[in-house]
């Protein structure tokens, strides 16, 4: 009997998947997968044969959605990119970059503010500000103000934790789900950087879904993006008039619909600067991608 499911886990040739029934169930991972350089991967959706004895059979990998490298993770349907009200301070622009890089790869940013029993409120106002264009959440793991908006928008998909370390993504987890009771990393008192403390990947079933921890300082590259590509990254840009020129960069050209945003304040000063960085960065990329 063939059953799908869920991979959860996996362990050398083992693997832990869940099955549309809510049963757990260790498989095997057929030899032809190693034969033809196929890895199961955590979020893969599989099939399995279950035998009259010993293991079933882990039999085939469904076609994936997106697959991130770091940790190795398949099928995310949100990145929940989470930054801290207080301390670290805010690493902007890698949450630009972060968003750019899970709408690519077809997975859905949320911007996420953690710490408010600790919070800066120019840091909550900043993140109102800047990123009101996406389904933004503002929580305290502490407290718990905000999980009940964190666990709905979690129910039915695959979500994957990211973000700097330290900003409490696995002191959310464990206030989502406290058997899990994972190690979590304080402050340097030299540094007030993170210690890193995830040590695997792995799904838990969570709220019809399930949930990833994603260990540490998190990114994963994307391919060089053509202009158009890069637009679409930015909602606020949706707001914009047509540019005069096709391919605009929005920095030098004329008649630029996107710079009048700035005037609206559809767009702030700050993520428009940051927005010129990553744009040129990737013009760079394109000059030199055949190098």
């Amino acid at each position: 009997m063939t059953e799908s499911g869920l991979l959860l886990k996996g362990i050398g040739s083992f693997y832990e998947v869940l099955t549309e029934s809510g049963e757990v169930v260790t498989s095997k991972a057929r030899g032809v997968f190693r034969r033809e350089g196929l890895v199961p991967t955590v979020g893969d959706r599989v099939t399995i044969e279950r035998k009259d004895q010993g293991y079933a059979q882990l039999t085939e990998i469904l076609p994936r959605r997106n697959l991130l490298v770091r940790p190795p993770v398949a099928n995310v349907d949100q990145l929940l990119i989470v930054i801290s009200a207080s301390v670290p301070e805010p690493d902007w622009l890698l949450l630009d970059r972060m968003i750019i890089s899970a709408k690519r790869t077809g997975i859905e940013p949320i911007p996420v503010l953690n710490k408010l029993d600790t919070a800066d409120e120019g840091i909550v106002n900043r993140f109102r500000t800047e990123y009101h264009a996406f389904p933004v959440l503002l929580l305290s793991a502490e407290t718990g103000e905000g999980l009940d908006a964190l666990r709905e928008r979690m129910r039915g998909k695959v979500s994957c934790f990211a973000g700097q370390s330290a900003v409490g993504k696995s002191s959310l987890l464990n206030a989502l789900i406290p058997e899990l009771h994972l190690e979590t990393g304080g402050l340097s008192r030299k540094t007030d950087r993170g210690r890193h403390t995830t040590r695997h990947a792995e799904l838990w079933p969570y709220e019809n879904g399930a949930v990833l921890d994603t260990p540490g300082f998190s990114m994963f590259e994307t391919e060089c993006l053509e202009q158009d590509e890069l637009d679409a990254c930015y909602p606020e840009f949706r707001n914009a008039f047509p540019c005069r020129f096709p391919g605009c960069m929005h920095i030098s050209e004329p008649d630029c619909g996107v710079k009048l945003l700035l005037s609206t304040g559809e767009l702030t000063p700050e993520r428009y600067e940051r927005y010129c960085e990553i744009a040129l960065d990737y013009q760079m990329r394109r000059k030199h991608r055949y190098d």
